[in-house]
């Protein structure tokens, strides 16, 4: 029998393409598997940046509620587990392991990504456990991700950037069509972001779904210390200032609710979405980690890993000033626009530290750094490890500085693994 680490390893080789968009082989094995639509309420949320915030927000929630929702989401930070949660907890290893050997016996001759098989494990887990509702977020894009095998009940899409253009397309429009995918007929949709493409709505008529955009058919208001949410069905008065961090918060807390809110025959009271609100929970999301002592500086990660998200970070590092500098432990997958994230944080960087990234699409840090040098301000070096980077750029920092670890999951991982080893 193998074991879970084995059974990971075993699946990165399985298929020839890391990244190999489509339905088909998932949907074989689940005929193989005798798999049926969930009989629960699913929302499946997409979008290139918010879509982990508003699936936290919308798990967190429903715990508070007294339901027990299935949340799936993608990458993980630093253990595979994080991607599969019930009620809030990691799936146990046993449960996964059961779930791989499953999928092994049903698939055949199909060969799986690793997302295709982990989206299976979710969908097995899932199936095989007393739950009230299904979170689900899309790995990549939306009409031809895994996740798109199952119908939602409410389609989510935070927000529309460039980010994979390689497999999605090379504007705007052609993203929102992919990420439109998840949108089903006659069924609710929820838009997270004030500017809507076109081609969001126009999916969305064809389908006869309901659109629901922020603006416009959901919002909210910010008072002294709380925020009033108002949809469609709920009117939510002093609600507390979301756990997560910064101004576009707001933004995701309000499109879980509008997301929440179309679901029929769930108790959802006020006090529940405020307790949800308080106590959700999201790693590497502009956490901060406040200074251990007085003579040591405060650390900010963030997975951000394109220009919209490295503007986000940029306003949120604007908004959190601190009275000395801001030094930068960056790693950047090749893939990614390096020159487009830079670009947006350059003016909030004052010294650099770029670091190396593993896998099919990793860099070195020599490598990002050449590709990131016209846009850079202040000094920049390179090291050979993140763990590295973070030792000189920790032995650099002053007590009134902070230090900004930002670039991709393959960064911030590690980094927190640096960070609680005691350093």
């Amino acid at each position: 029998m193998r074991s879970l680490e084995q059974w990971l390893t075993y699946q990165v080789q399985l298929h020839p393409q890391t990244i190999d968009l489509g339905l088909e082989r998932l949907s074989r094995v689940l005929s193989q598997l005798h798999w049926h639509q969930p009989s629960v309420p699913v929302l499946t949320i997409a979008g290139t940046n918010g879509k982990g915030s508003v699936a936290a927000y919308c798990s967190a929630i429903l715990k508070c509620a007294g339901l027990k929702a299935g949340m799936f989401t993608s990458p993980h930070l630093r253990d595979y587990r994080e991607r599969i949660q019930l009620d809030a907890r990691w799936v146990e290893p046993e449960a996964l392991v059961a779930a791989f050997e499953k999928i092994e016996a049903a698939r055949g001759d199909v060969s799986l990504t690793f997302f295709e098989y982990n989206t299976l494990a979710a969908l097995l887990v899932f199936e095989a456990a007393p739950l009230d509702a299904w979170v689900l977020e899309v790995g990549m894009g939306g009409r031809l991700d895994a996740v798109n095998v199952v119908d939602p009940t409410v389609a989510v899409i935070t927000s529309i950037g460039l980010d994979h253009q390689e497999y999605l397309g090379s504007t705007l429009d052609a993203i929102a069509r992919e990420k439109a995918g998840i949108m089903r007929t006659l069924r609710p949709a929820v838009f997270g972001s004030r500017e809507l493409p076109p081609a969001i709505e126009a999916i969305a008529d064809s389908l006869g779904a309901r659109l629901k955009r922020l603006g416009r058919d959901y919002g909210y208001t910010r008072e002294d210390g709380t925020w009033r949410y108002h949809g469609s069905q709920w009117q939510l008065p002093d609600l507390p200032p979301p756990a997560l961090w910064g101004d576009t918060q707001y933004d995701n807390a309000a499109t879980a609710l509008a997301a929440l809110e179309e679901i029929e025959g769930f108790d959802i009271s006020p006090a529940a979405v405020a307790e949800g609100l308080r106590s959700v929970a999201l790693v590497g999301r502009f956490q901060l980690v406040p200074a251990p002592d007085a003579h040591r500086p405060a650390w900010i990660l963030d997975v951000a890993h394109n220009p919209h998200a490295a503007r986000v970070l940029a306003a949120n590092l604007r908004a959190l000033n601190v009275p000395g500098r801001t030094l930068a432990v960056c790693g950047i997958l090749a893939d990614k626009d390096a020159a487009g994230i830079v670009a947006e944080l350059r003016d909030c960087i004052d010294e650099w530290w770029f670091v190396p990234t593993e896998g099919e699409r990793g860099s070195s840090g020599a490598a990002l750094q050449k590709r990131v040098a016209a846009q850079l301000s202040g000094r920049g070096r390179t090291a050979l490890s993140i763990g590295e980077a973070c030792a000189a750029a920790s032995a650099a920092a002053a007590a009134q500085d902070r230090i900004v670890v930002f670039g991709s999951f393959h960064t911030v991982g590690p980094a927190l693994d640096w960070l609680e080893g005691g350093n």
